[in-house]
């Protein structure tokens, strides 16, 4: 079964608040080449939307993928969907702003 990747709003400006930061530190060519091997990664959700580690601990059925050690991508599998909730980069505390975002305590 292939399932459909959904990248939803704050998360596609979550990308582009990346591109814009690293594009200003090392370039657009390095920004793009990043920002495209995150994609990458969560197209490759398509198929095995379990990879990461689940943490209903913050919101049932939530999950995250570390991608090259200092990302976080924030997802969660509803059915046939793969909803890309947020990318957090770096020393962000992710945690908090998704229990920000949704509610949870």
């Amino acid at each position: 079964m292939t399932f459909e990747i959904v990248f939803r709003p704050q998360a596609e400006a979550d990308l582009n608040a990346l591109f814009d930061y690293i594009a200003e530190e090392a370039g657009a060519a390095v920004a793009g080449n990043f920002i495209g091997r995150i994609e990458a990664a969560c197209l490759t959700l398509e198929t095995s939307p379990q990879r990461g580690a689940p943490r209903d601990d913050i919101l049932p059925g939530l999950r995250i993928l570390v991608f090259e050690r200092r990302t976080i991508i924030v997802f969660k599998v509803t059915g046939s969907i793969v909803d890309i909730a947020r990318i957090f980069h770096g020393g962000q505390d992710w945690e908090r702003w998704v229990r920000d975002d949704t509610g949870a305590r």
